[in-house]
């Protein structure tokens, strides 16, 4: 099992370090927003499963010469409260570090869940009792702030969609379809679910850079993807007039908005001005376009680099 442990780590450190810089550093993922935050969840997932798998491979290696044979080898000794006459103190610090990763990350996932569901109830009942709800607008609420803000809670039952005095006056009626229709795609896109995966990575591994990178490039991606929804309601150049003006007024943008929902939710990435600035950039230009042929490759990228690291682990191949 060593070759398959060198590959995986292999990929774990190109997953790690080489190829989220390149992704985030790519301009082509603001012509595909969809594909590459499908690109991401496969490198945040396979970059996992890699560590994980060339540790338990590396401290598997005196229990067998494939994985299912380890194992069961590995069950038989603990049961017997021995080990193999060959194996050493890195090899047991290996399978014990991947036993804890495995579960340090669950744990982290399924706490972040928990803490984000007890965060939005929360903030729902903050919601309902320091706003009115809007007759002319079923599903959406007033709040009495001036700074600009608009976001929306996904709910069990459904939505709410939150609008402030500021926004309302600061905008006309066009612009305030545009908001109202970037802030719902969050919520019928399920932006929610995916920015908590990546902030459970970055709370997991805060001493990750590239977790943080990640969570912010994913961040920005699905602020364009509710852009996208957004510019059905209304041409690109008011959406992006839309972006800019409360921006400029020192308000929350609608990309500031969807993070501030998403930060009831249990994701405070924070807007700044170069991903507002992108987002105006993306719109006036059209939006851009990836050919189907590149999105179709990106996929099968994305779904290779999900399957590599099962496949090494239970080919026969790299088991020798």
């Amino acid at each position: 099992m060593l070759l398959t442990c060198v590959l995986l780590a292999l990929l774990a450190v190109l997953l790690a370090w080489p190829v989220p810089i390149l992704l985030a550093q790519a301009r082509w993922p603001a012509a595909a927003p969809g594909v590459a935050l499908l690109l991401w969840q496969a490198i945040a997932l396979a970059g996992g499963l890699s560590m994980i798998g060339a540790l338990l491979t590396g401290g598997l290696i005196p229990f067998g010469d494939s994985l299912l044979t380890a194992l069961d080898a590995f069950r038989r000794h603990a049961f017997a409260g021995s080990l193999p006459a060959d194996a050493n103190f890195l090899e047991m610090f290996a399978l014990s570090g991947a036993v804890l990763l495995a579960v340090h990350l669950v744990l982290n996932l399924a706490m972040t869940v928990v803490r984000t569901e007890r965060q939005r109830r929360r903030h729902l009942q903050l919601v309902r009792l320091l706003s009115e709800p809007m007759p002319d607008r079923p599903g959406m609420r007033l709040i009495d702030h001036e700074a600009p803000v608009a976001y929306c809670l996904p709910g069990s039952a459904r939505s709410v969609t939150v609008l402030s005095a500021g926004l309302v006056e600061l905008l006309d009626e066009r612009e305030l379809r545009a908001v109202i229709a970037h802030e719902r795609a969050h919520v019928s896109q399920r932006h929610h679910l995916v920015l908590v995966a990546f902030r459970a990575w970055r709370s997991a591994l805060p001493w990750f850079p590239i977790a943080t990178r990640a969570r912010d490039a994913v961040g920005v991606l699905v602020e364009m993807l509710a852009d996208d929804r957004a510019r059905h309601e209304v041409p690109d150049d008011v959406l992006a007039g839309t972006v800019a003006r409360v921006a400029l007024s020192g308000g929350e943008t609608p990309d500031a908005a969807g993070r501030a929902a998403a930060s009831s939710l249990g994701d405070a990435t924070g807007a700044d001005s170069a991903s507002v600035q992108l987002r105006v950039d993306r719109l006036s230009a059209g939006g851009g376009s990836l050919p189907i042929a590149w999105r179709a490759v990106v996929v099968v990228l994305a779904a290779a680099l999900v399957l590599v690291p099962p496949l090494l682990l239970v080919l026969p191949a790299f088991d020798a």
